[in-house]
């Protein structure tokens, strides 16, 4: 056990992190407090101090080992088996999802594909505000602060659990937001689904076949999918060739409901949502668009 913890110890200091071991006690919990929160992470082979350290605000990891599996880490979000097999970017990762930091997914040629950011919404006010961007799709809701708080929640119980979801598509050459594509999970169906959209000013230019064509090889790669659908209205013809350069295969037409959340999202201060759980989602009169589903084996 000790052999583990301290070659994980040497790999993560190799790696450029400044590494402490510490038995814990009273001058550990001292040397614990002087390195302050930002930018600390702890691994914890104990649950009782865990929970401690938890509840004074610091980011902990559980670690499981040989003498230690009766230990539950009640409340913690991650525990660490085998220790020493952890890749240094899985402890970065940790890291920036107790911060509230995004992750950053995949990068291509000219883009930076990441996960959003409740600041990203002011960005995807601007790219939606083209008539055009939501003919063929939906748009956000008409008061940006619902869309922060639907993204406020999608950061915690989309990414957080699926680790996907539909990303923020940034360019490298200056950091200009310029569109947005991920994996997304839809009732009825049993493949996850891609889906994109590229801002009017950057379209033209290959962007969106660059971002999917690696979104695409990331599904494979590392989230080891096997089949991806995208859907797509029937009318909107740059989309589907989009789709088959992507060598999507045309299934068949289908009816797909629209707007679900409705104007305003669940949860807001004038939302109609029911007494006894403000999360709900309000019953809105159903609207269905006619889509083709296209698949692609990975």
């Amino acid at each position: 056990m000790l052999a583990q913890i301290v070659s994980c110890a040497q790999y993560l200091e190799d790696s450029g992190y400044n590494i402490k071991l510490l038995e814990m006690g009273e001058e550990s919990y001292s040397k614990i407090k002087a390195a302050g929160k930002k930018n600390t992470l702890i691994i914890c082979d104990s649950s009782e101090d865990a929970k401690k350290l938890s509840a004074k605000g610091y980011y902990c990891i559980g670690m499981l080992h040989d003498l230690n599996r009766d230990e539950k880490f009640d409340g913690l979000k991650y525990i660490f088996d085998d220790i020493d097999q952890v890749e240094a970017d899985s402890f970065t990762k940790v890291y920036q999802r107790y911060a509230g930091e995004p992750w950053e997914v995949i990068r291509t040629d000219r883009l930076i594909i990441r996960e959003s950011t409740v600041e990203d919404v002011d960005e995807f006010y601007r790219l939606y505000k083209e008539p055009e961007m939501t003919k063929y799709m939906e748009g956000l809701f008409e008061n940006p602060e619902d869309e922060k708080r639907y993204q406020k929640d999608y950061i915690e119980k989309v990414y957080g659990l699926m680790g996907f979801g539909i990303w923020t598509v940034v360019r490298k050459s200056d950091g200009e937001v310029i569109g947005r594509a991920g994996y997304s999970i839809r009732n009825g169906f049993d493949n996850i689904e891609l889906g994109f959209l590229i801002g009017k000013a950057y379209q033209g230019q290959g962007y969106a076949y660059e971002a999917c064509d690696a979104i695409l090889k990331y599904g494979k790669e590392v989230l080891g999918l096997e089949t991806v659908q995208t859907l797509v209205k029937k009318e909107n013809e740059v989309s589907i060739r989009l789709c088959e350069k992507l060598g999507f295969i045309r299934n068949k037409t289908v009816s797909i409901e629209e707007n679900i959340y409705g104007q305003k999202y669940p949860g807001s201060d004038d939302a109609e949502a029911e007494p006894d759980d403000p999360r709900q989602v309000r019953v809105n009169k159903s609207h269905y668009g006619e889509y083709i589903r296209f698949d692609k084996k990975l």
